[in-house]
């Protein structure tokens, strides 16, 4: 039985699965499959069957070994039911028809991706489907990401989402794109779409959406995960390099973000020393070897921006002049509502608050980021500073009607309390 702190609770155990083993589960069912539509099937099966068979007999030990046995094992079953059909009404099938897959998984000595989920991720990511939709397909399936924590992450509503799942799905059903793992020359086309999945989804962990808690660890460390095997498969690739250098960088401040109850914690208040430095030396190296070569690309850029954060001795000591100019040559190379919004804080840092409210305020008469809550937080701040403190009250209110992520909840709740107690 499992040793795990869930082993006495099996409903507990299945939901810790969940977060923790779907995406493992689903690309190693997808293998036998042959299908994704089916291997999501037969891992929902799976996880229902987990639920009844651990109430009965306890948590298995390897609760992901279980699943994923189990789930092979529901789409072998369903591929000799086809094949049954196939014997049967010989008929009915189009010339021309696929074959269905084997029923023994068989090793493929020319598998350039060593892992199955890096495998599922760029399979996910098919030219047939426009690049929106080959990246949120990607986070909903091999993720395991809600479609609401999705939604978040493009900036649209949650009914807008779902609509774009559904007819990713349907595509792939209606143009049969099968399950096909692609060969080494086709990598580099779906490289940018990989790379935008697995930042978006170290984005979700980083912060979480809603909850308690301030970062999901499982988000983040699988992320990173996927970023370290991206630069082993593709080493040459500048991006990979600067995907990698941006989430050790980012993620070297981890312990320090909140405090031992759990208070949100601002860059400038975090100890410095508690920071994981060797994260930062890799991560810097990455960043150096990202930059060199050509123009540099928007993950490298990231990357360089977050390594002026952690290398500066103190929260004054950052140079935000630098900074500043880095995010004017990021947004020549990702034009971005989101990127424009952080190029108004260093704006801000680098000029004075009344310079980056200006952009801010640009930013909201464009309506970009309509919904995105670090736009009020970000006005409230700077109106705060310019002792505008009505104002910066109104912009709280609107940041804390947009977030559901109870640290940041209170920090809000905290700045409203004194910007109105000051009024």
């Amino acid at each position: 039985m499992s040793d795990s702190p869930a082993a006495d609770d099996p409903a507990a155990a299945v939901a810790d699965a969940h977060r923790r083993e779907w995406a493992f589960v689903l690309a190693a069912t997808a293998r036998v499959a042959g299908d994704i539509d089916l291997a999501e099937e037969c891992v929902q099966d799976a996880y229902v069957a987990a639920l009844d068979t651990w109430s009965r007999q306890g948590v298995p030990r390897n609760p992901a070994a279980w699943l994923t046995t189990a789930a092979r094992r529901r789409a072998i079953d369903a591929h000799r039911r086809d094949q049954t059909l196939r014997s049967k009404l010989p008929l009915l099938i189009e010339p021309g028809s696929a074959p269905a897959p084997s029923l023994e998984e068989e090793p493929q000595e020319d598998d350039v991706i060593p892992d199955d989920r890096l495998r599922l991720v760029f399979t996910c990511c098919h030219p047939a489907l426009a690049r929106e939709a080959q990246v949120a397909l990607t986070l909903r399936l091999v993720c395991g990401l809600t479609t609401a924590e999705i939604a978040q992450a493009f900036l649209v509503p949650e009914p807008t989402m779902a609509a774009r799942v559904t007819r990713a799905k349907k595509k792939i059903s209606a143009a049969r794109i099968a399950y096909r793992v692609p060969g080494a020359a086709e990598l580099p086309d779906r490289l940018d779409a990989v790379l935008t999945v697995v930042h978006l989804l170290y984005t979700t962990g980083h912060t979480a959406p809603a909850g308690e808690n301030l970062v999901r660890a499982d988000l983040v460390d699988r992320a990173i995960g996927l970023a370290r095997m991206l630069r082993t498969l593709m080493p040459d690739e500048r991006e990979v390099r600067g995907l990698l250098a941006l989430l050790l960088l980012t993620d070297a401040r981890r312990a320090t973000r909140a405090d031992a109850s759990g208070r949100l914690l601002l860059l400038a208040e975090q100890d410095r020393s508690q920071w994981d430095h060797r994260a930062i030396g890799e991560g810097t190296a990455l960043v150096t070897d990202a930059l060199r070569g050509g123009r540099p690309g928007r993950f490298a850029l990231q990357a360089a921006i977050a390594a002026l954060h952690a290398e500066a001795p103190s929260y004054g000591a950052t140079d935000w002049p630098q900074i500043l100019r880095l995010y004017d040559g990021l947004s020549r190379v990702w034009i971005s509502p989101v990127v424009t919004l952080n190029r108004a804080v260093a704006l801000a840092m680098a000029e004075g608050p009344e310079a980056g409210l200006a952009e801010i305020e640009n930013l909201e008469r464009g309506g970009h980021l309509a919904g995105y809550r670090y736009l009020p937080a970000a006005k409230a701040d700077l109106l705060r500073r310019l002792g505008r403190h009505a104002e910066a009250a109104q912009a709280y209110r609107e940041a804390l009607d947009l977030t559901a992520n109870g640290p940041e909840r209170s920090f809000l709740a905290t700045r409203l309390a004194q910007v109105t107690a000051v009024d």
